[in-house]
Parts: structure tokens; sequence; C-alpha cells
């Protein structure tokens, strides 16, 4: 499939601040990419930059627009957002409160004529699941109206790429998971490519093809979520995802083996380590061993849908390999102080080195 956007070492400063770094992203035609990061990470300012309302500084951007004719964006060739066939869903859906649903869906296409504009909100309501609400005003709207009639909007232009800016945050959860599968079903019918901002990887699983991960103004790694989940390529983005916690370990020597504080893990691949790092453990990846010496205490205690969630404390005296806060679930019910075992599965293991928490 070919490449509909295509952003090459795309920096931008506001007020003297860097929020983009040599950003590089590849959107193939007909793809749904999620873009996640802490808050101020740069996810918003990509998409404005992409549509035009902020301006880098350096790098290019290529869009391919509906016609199959590729618009190159630079510092010394700027492109106005009506020329880029970008349509654009804000977070509070930004919709005219004066205007009604009719209004508010055409407003972006009034220099069709009048049979064109009605024939597109014709199609527009059905598809949505908006008809006998075109003469309502938003504020006569539920939520999920309210973002059905903000996409309509955004899709009358009929762009070749829609930006979403945390579509679904203002959407009682209940009715979340619906209208985006309801929403991905549309994009897929219509053959339009999307990029949307979340916080929630959930929502990425749900929605997206793709995943982009940034950090501090830049994408640290790209695939397909579950790529991402089981091979992140930092400690950031494992940490971002949520991924498992992290305890220290330190190479045996000659062995495919490592010292920690719950004892020795094995690895199925030979890694070559010969220094204290991090080990990723993800909670799927921990055993209970009741009727061995304890290693770890528990400090804390939450009830979920997977079972009871512990975070537990290593009982090690040695601080090197010390640690704290690691996630662990289980159907037992154990209590808050109690010493227990656990060990490693064994499993591929993924190690960092210099890891923040």
């Amino acid at each position: 499939m070919s490449e509909l956007v295509i952003i090459k070492n795309v920096s931008v400063k506001l007020q003297q601040n860097t929020i983009l770094s040599a950003v590089n992203l590849t959107l193939t035609t007909g793809d749904i990419l999620g873009l996640v990061g802490p808050s101020g990470c740069g996810k918003t300012t990509l998409l404005n930059t992409l549509a035009g309302f902020i301006t880098q500084h350096q790098g290019s951007i290529y869009l391919t627009n509906s016609a199959n004719k590729t618009l190159k964006i630079s510092p010394d060739n700027i492109i106005a957002p009506e020329h880029r066939n970008v349509g654009m869903i804000f977070q509070d859906y930004a919709l005219f409160p004066h205007l009604t649903v009719e209004k508010n869906i055409c407003f972006g296409i009034e220099k069709q004529s009048k049979t064109e504009q009605k024939s597109q909100l014709i199609e527009l309501l059905k598809l949505l699941k908006l008809e006998g609400l075109a003469q309502r005003y938003p504020h006569q709207l539920s939520g999920g109206q309210q973002q059905r009639v903000a996409i309509a909007r955004a899709l009358a232009p009929k762009p070749s790429l829609l930006l979403l800016d945390e579509p679904f945050s203002n959407i009682d959860a209940r009715l979340r998971n619906e209208l985006m599968l309801e929403m991905r079903q549309l994009l897929k019918k219509l053959k339009i490519s999307a990029i949307f901002v979340t916080h929630n990887k959930d929502e990425v699983f749900t929605f997206a093809d793709k995943i982009a991960v940034m950090a501090q103004g830049n994408i640290l790694q790209t695939g397909t979520p579950s790529s991402v989940c089981q091979q992140p390529n930092s400690w950031q983005v494992a940490d971002f995802l949520q991924l498992g916690s992290f305890i220290p370990i330190h190479k045996v020597a000659d062995c495919n083996s490592f010292d920690s504080a719950i004892g020795e893990i094995y690895d199925k691949e030979s890694i070559n380590v010969n220094q204290y790092q991090q080990l990723l453990v993800k909670p799927q990846h921990i055993e209970l061993r009741p009727n061995s010496l304890a290693n770890a205490i528990i400090e804390s205690i939450t009830i979920t849908e997977q079972g009871y969630h512990y975070l537990l404390t290593s009982l090690t005296s040695n601080d090197a390999l010390a640690f704290t806060g690691l996630s662990f679930y289980s159907e037992l019910f154990l209590t808050l102080g109690q010493h227990v075992n656990i060990s490693i599965k064994p499993h591929t293991l993924i190690v960092f080195d210099d890891v923040e928490t």
C-alpha cells in the first residue's frame, strides 16, 4: 500500500521552546494510527502541525491528497490548512453552539452547490445515525450525538486524512467502546486514514492498526500495538504502556542466568549483559511458590478485574538488587505485610539500562 503521510525530521519551536524534535513518522493509506505518550510530550502539537495550524521550523511533511497528488510542506513551502485536505476533530468537538446540526455539518462545504450540500448532508446523517436531528442545536444533543456531528462535519469535505485529538475522552465509559468500533468501521468503509491522540492504550487496541509512542517531542517506537507491547524498544515505552515493573539484575559469569533479589533468573536466549541492569517483569511472568523461603513482602493490595493486585518489595540485604513496586496479580488472597516467595517463569527476557521510575 502507498504512503499517505511522510514526516521527515520535523521540529517545532513555540516561544523558543522545542516541542517537537526531528520527528519521523509514516502512515500508510487506509491505516489508523494511535499516538500515545505522557502529557506535554508533543502529541497535539504534531496533529496541529499536520493540520497546518502550527508551522514547523525544520523538516518536511509529505501529504498525498484525494487526487493522488503529493504536497510537500516545509518552512520554505507553507500550505494553508484548507488546502491540505486534512480533517480534524478536537477534544471538545468545537461545534458552533449557535448553528444547527445541519449547518455545523455543512460549514466546511459552503462553496459547494446547495444540491451537493444537501446530498452530502443526507448521506452523512444516515451514515452516522443522526437522522431526525438536523435542526437541533448542540446543547440539545447527548455527548455521543455531539461526537457524531463533529465526525460528520470533519468528513463532509472528504479528507484524505482525519486527525482526532482525544476523541473519546468526553464519552461515557459504557458508550466509548461501542463508538470506537462504529467509528473504526466507518473510517474503513470510507477508506479514510486517521491519526488519533489518546492517553489510553486500551483505546489503541480497539481502534488502531498501528501505535506510535512519544516522549519529550520524539517518537520512540512505532508498530502494531501487539508487537510494541511484546517488544518495547526502551524502558520509556514499557513504562508508559504499563507493561510491567523493573527489577535490578546482574549477569552470572559464563551462564545464561542472572542474579536478582528473588533468586537466579534463567534466560531462554543468551543476552550479553555484564553489569547491573533492569529487567522488565510482566505480571504474567511472576509465579508464587508457597512452600519456599520468602524473598518479598506485600506492601499494597487492591482489587481489580484481574483479581487481587499486589505491589511487592524485596527482602534482600543487597541494595544493588533491591526493588520496590513489583506488580503482581493473583486470585489468591494474601495479607498486607505477608512474606512470600516469588520466582520468574522461563521466558525471553527484556533488559534495559538506566531505568528512571
